[in-house]
């Protein structure tokens, strides 16, 4: 078994559950050929149906560049379909240019958005009734391994190590994690209120009737985090990202937050702040949380610009504007959902029900 044949296996067994007779959609770019032939050729070995979906490079570029605001607001009946009759999707990222999207006006990114989103609340409404899974995940592309400053053998090493695909058995892994964070998991669900407290940071959130989530890879591979939707009106407060904050080739950096009555009042950044206004202003929600999560997997330890890994760093929190999870109990809607990302490992503390239950990076509970 070579090693895409292994992270098939992961992805297909594990990570979404394919079963006989599954309908399974298999997004992708076809520079990610190796992984999707292993994806599909396990797929087939379930007895399931594969369909593969396939994107070309400048496909977005050009479509971005020259739909017109009605076209920007289609929604193909055919995905519409796919999106009510599938029961698997499994989505392999293979950029050739994490930037094609850069020069974009952010006005058309945001009607895109909110035109999508109602495929996005089926999408997760249906996962929370069990009857449909999902999973996201990477190829590594030379376009990965340059965002991250790393060559295509570092990034490729660091990506499989990051899913725990080194190891002989991933998934027995994976069964670990998953046990530990539940526990955790558990404990938070719990609490009512969570402060966090950090540079220029001091953010008090309710949590009160939500449930936190253990993710150990059944929806994003590699995975590591425990997360919540914050009660929609509850953040109040301040709170400084050090880390950049990537959306849709757009980059932000160094963006604070307040916060009253849950929603943002005052957003700034260093860099990208027009970008994240014209998304913070996209629809009503977008102005309010949809999710707060711990960081957890400590195999990932730098910032590499793909969400997908850096919102995992062991030691961070992320928060979300815009959407938030049914399944948490998570009621806030938009086409939206930007995770941004905070490091903790140094001078940070966050507290349940004012007792200290994290500091610089490390659960105390």
């Amino acid at each position: 078994m070579n090693i895409w044949q292994k992270y098939a296996k992961v992805l297909v067994e594990y990570s979404t559950g394919v079963k006989k007779d599954d309908l399974v959609i298999i997004s992708s770019d076809v520079q990610a050929q190796p992984l999707i032939l292993a994806v599909y050729e396990e797929v087939l070995k379930k007895g399931a149906h594969p369909e593969i979906k396939l994107g070309l490079e400048g496909q977005k570029e050009i479509y971005f560049k020259n739909a017109s605001d009605e076209q920007l607001k289609y929604i193909s009946p055919l995905v519409e379909l796919e999106y009510d009759k599938a029961d698997k999707f499994i989505v392999i990222g293979a950029p050739y240019n994490t930037k094609n999207l850069a020069k974009i006006m952010p006005e058309r990114l945001a009607k895109r958005s909110a035109s999508t989103e109602r495929l996005s609340s089926k999408m997760l409404k249906r996962a929370a009734e069990g009857s449909l899974s999902w999973v996201i995940c990477d190829y590594p592309t030379n376009a990965l391994a340059q965002e991250a400053k790393m060559s295509i053998f570092d990034y490729e090493e660091f990506l499989l190590n990051a899913c725990y695909l080194h190891l002989d058995d991933p998934v027995a892994k994976w069964r670990e994690i998953g046990e530990k964070q539940q526990k955790l998991a558990d404990r938070l669900t719990r609490i009512k209120k969570l402060r966090i407290v950090g540079e220029k940071t001091d953010l008090t959130l309710s949590t009160e009737g939500r449930k936190w989530i253990n993710c150990c890879g059944s929806n994003n591979f590699p995975d590591g985090e425990v997360f919540t939707s914050p009660v929609e009106d509850s953040a109040e407060g301040e709170i400084y990202f050090d880390f950049p904050a990537v959306y849709r080739g757009n980059e932000a950096q160094g963006i604070h937050l307040k916060f009253e009555k849950g929603k943002v009042i005052s957003a700034t950044a260093e860099k990208g702040e027009e970008f994240l206004l014209k998304m913070i202003g996209m629809d009503e929600g977008a102005g309010f949380l949809g999710e707060v999560a711990f960081g957890t997997n400590e195999m990932i330890r730098e910032v590499t610009g793909n969400i997908l890994f850096d919102e995992k760093i062991g030691g961070s929190i992320h928060l979300a504007l815009g959407s938030s999870y049914p399944e948490t109990g998570g009621k806030n809607k938009s086409g939206l959902h930007w995770d941004i990302i905070k490091n903790m490992k140094e001078s940070s503390r966050a507290y349940a029900d004012d007792k200290l239950i994290y500091e610089n990076g490390k659960f105390l509970i």
